[in-house]
């Protein structure tokens, strides 16, 4: 009997549909909480899950709430949305484009602003100091308007619906450092702060980008899955004809011709014909498995031997392949939820920022200084406790270790996976391609002659089996010569036959069950007869890469869905326990144990079949080898043979992680020493745009610190 679904039957219901919607105002974790726990209060509404990474939010609702409904529902809790017809489509790729233009027409603005400035600085005055101000001021104005949006929308959207964010205290900073320059500039004051403004601006937008890029991991994994199934197939009807048919029209009683070569279109139970699949999306192991008439295959495999005729079972969304891609998708919304260092830290910052600016401004009005002197001390309270330091201390800490790792060849895609690495208790390993090298080594060549190893060399050359392939690169590399053979054949499913000099020679499939190696083949030259064996090395550095992650007080666990037996020397020589024959929905029932239990896990794994289990891990983490689905859906892919990048990946997050600490203590000691002397009125708005800025550099040079980290 045909098993087609991965996932449990949903338990009977009233009607519902799923309406996705992007919400490119999701930010933080509260964004997802707000979200997630009000939407399901309003009438129609069931469920919501928001996806932080693609900015966006899927709504399961009744049927008869329109998209302008569901649009309204978002905009009463202070999110702007609009529906999403494809999943595919990336919303923060705009909101990236838009904050480098911000952030390069405010650097530009900065330089010459500050040019200006200097000019003031050396002692200007009169006319000559009026004229810089107002030049300042042209440059400025436009520059405010375009490179605050960003922040203003924000700031406005949480105020709008009664709550407020870190977006707040700098839309206020900067727009009343604006309009006292401008008035101090109209009324030829001797100072204005247009360059406190845009560059206030620019290190905050600078922070923004880097964390922006930061967050924004690759997406395209649950795609990149689904592409392994083909967009077609060749389908037989009643009459004996043929017609292309397209995926999504397949339907379940149809026949479908799979030629050698093809990738199935859909789930089926094959109908004729003996041939060999690749179904490591399923199993993780490369080798592919023998099919006939009555077996089950599945959408995705791909067809490595003889023509089939297969049944279809399921198509669409209801094959094994798209239920492992909606595994993914949910799986991958635990990580949505991960608080973040500086999610937590912003939490009591902005309602500080403002109390502070408050009772500054009220303190000073009731000790007697006028609206201007009280507004001016607001303002500078406000610009010196603007967050550009807390915005850079986790984004400058973050880019410098990727760029450590990447010079050690481990590429990092989501900065906030160096934190959640950092918190692992517990690595999985998946065997095949990932503990081990992935690819077959035969085994005893050293035992044949040469002329044996001729022969297996030329008859080698004459299949495309995985395990010949490996025959004939190891033959090549021992410098083996191929010998002339005569009347070659292939038998499917049997091996590879001729004659060498009249005496019969064959590659074959063992004709003995005495062996219960995984993986052989059979050489006959005459009367004589040799067992082949292969293996899948380990990695050269398996052993002490996993001593070093138990020595950091981590525990490893090897989950594969290959044979127990299979498993057991890999476990001995690592020292691991292994648990074998789990399928996708086994590896990610796995993973809910363990955080059941309070474990957070260091997924590694490289076969399709590993990808909901990535996509859960509390970190992920694929070799280059990896499957394009599994590359995509890692946080972290590695490069090369060696498996150390998993222990230098380990370390360079704990390091950042106790950096990142430091700057947000530098950038709060910062504030413990500068706010009071806002507040009494030591402080010009000048100065305080010059201290934040101190303070920003102080917190980037601390991170560059971490050059050497992934050493």
């Amino acid at each position: 009997m045909a098993t087609r679904a991965l996932l449990p039957e949903p338990a009977p219901q009233a009607e519902t549909c799923e309406s996705l919607l992007a919400v490119p105002g999701i930010h933080c974790a509260g964004c997802i909480a707000k979200i997630e726990n009000g939407l399901p209060k309003v009438t129609g509404i069931q469920s919501a899950r928001v996806n932080m990474g693609a900015r966006r939010v899927a709504i399961r609702h009744d049927p008869a709430l329109s998209p302008p409904e569901l649009k309204a529902a978002l905009a009463s809790l202070g999110f702007e949305a609009e529906p999403l017809a494809d999943p595919g489509v990336d919303v923060s790729a705009a909101e990236n484009r838009t904050l480098l233009r911000a952030l390069a027409v405010a650097g530009f603005a900065a330089m010459n602003i500050m040019l200006l400035s200097v000019s003031v600085w050396s002692g200007a005055e009169g006319a000559t100091r009026q004229m810089f101000h107002w030049l300042s001021a042209l440059i400025a104005l436009p520059t405010v308007a375009y490179a605050g949006l960003p922040f203003f929308r924000s700031a406005w959207a949480a105020l709008r619906h009664g709550r407020t964010n870190m977006d707040v205290p700098i839309s206020i900073g900067v727009l009343l450092t604006t309009g006292m320059s401008l008035y101090e500039t109209a009324t030829s004051g001797a100072h204005a702060w247009f360059d406190g403004a845009v560059m206030l601006l620019f290190f905050l937008l600078a922070g923004r980008c880097l964390d922006s890029m930061m967050r924004g991991r690759a997406r395209a994994g649950v795609a990149a899955l689904l592409k392994q199934t083909a967009p077609g197939a060749l389908v037989m009807d009643g009459a004996g004809q043929s017609r292309w048919t397209k995926a999504e029209a397949l339907r379940p009683g149809m026949r479908m011709l799979v030629a050698a070569g093809e990738r199935l279109a859909a789930d089926g139970r094959v109908l004729s014909g003996d041939t060999r699949l690749d179904i490591s999306f399923l199993t993780g192991e490369s080798t592919p498995v023998r099919v006939s008439a009555g077996d089950i295959v599945q959408a995705g495999a791909l067809n490595v031997a003889d023509p089939l005729t297969v049944e279809v079972t399921a198509a669409g969304a209801d094959t094994v392949i798209a239920d492992i891609a909606r595994m993914m998708e949910e799986a991958a919304q635990g990580k949505s939820r991960y608080v973040r260092l500086a999610d937590r830290a912003a939490r009591w910052y902005a309602p500080c920022v403002h109390l502070l600016a408050a009772l500054s401004f009220t303190g000073w009005m009731i000790a007697g200084a006028g609206v201007h002197q009280a507004l001016l001390i607001a303002v500078a309270v406000l610009l010196i406790t603007c967050p550009c330091a807390l915005g850079l201390a986790v984004p400058a800490a973050q880019i410098v270790t990727c760029s450590a790792l990447m010079r050690q060849g481990v590429l990092v895609k989501d900065g906030s996976a160096l934190e959640r690495l950092a918190e692992t208790t517990e690595a999985v390993f998946d065997k095949t391609g990932t503990l081990t090298l992935g690819r077959p080594l035969p085994r005893h060549l050293d035992r044949l002659d040469v002329q044996d190893r001729s022969i297996l060399l030329a008859l080698a050359q004459a299949s495309r089996h995985p395990l010949s392939i490996a025959l004939r690169q190891a033959l090549e590399a021992q410098g083996v010569c191929p010998a002339a053979l005569d009347a070659i054949r292939e038998v499917p499913g049997e091996g590879l036959f001729a004659d060498h000099h009249g005496v019969p020679v064959s590659l074959a499939r063992p004709r003995s069950l005495i062996t219960l190696l995984e993986l052989a083949s059979e050489y006959r030259r005459g009367t004589g007869v040799h067992l082949l064996p292969f293996t899948d090395a380990l990695r050269p550095d398996a052993v002490e890469t996993l001593a070093v992650l138990r020595a950091a007080g981590l525990r490893t666990l090897i989950a594969s869905g290959d044979r127990p037996e299979a498993l057991e020397e890999i476990a001995r020589a690592t020292a691991t326990t292994a648990i074998g024959r789990l399928r996708p929905e086994g590896k990610l029932a796995l993973l809910e144990r363990l955080e059941a239990q309070g474990q957070k896990v260091l997924m590694v794994g490289d076969g399709l079949n590993d990808g909901p289990a990535l996509a859960a891990g509390h970190a992920s983490m694929a070799p280059a080898s990896a499957s394009d689905a599994s590359q995509l859906t890692a946080d972290i892919v590695f490069l090369g043979d060696r498996l150390a990048p998993v222990a230098i990946a380990l370390r360079a997050a704990r390091r950042t992680v106790r950096v990142v600490k430091q700057n947000f203590a530098l950038a709060i000691g910062y504030n413990i020493v500068a706010v009071p002397l806002a507040i009494v009125g030591k402080v010009t708005p000048l100065v305080a745009a010059a201290a934040m800025s101190l303070s920003s550099l102080v917190v980037v040079a601390n991170a560059l610190r971490l050059n050497d980290s992934a050493k």
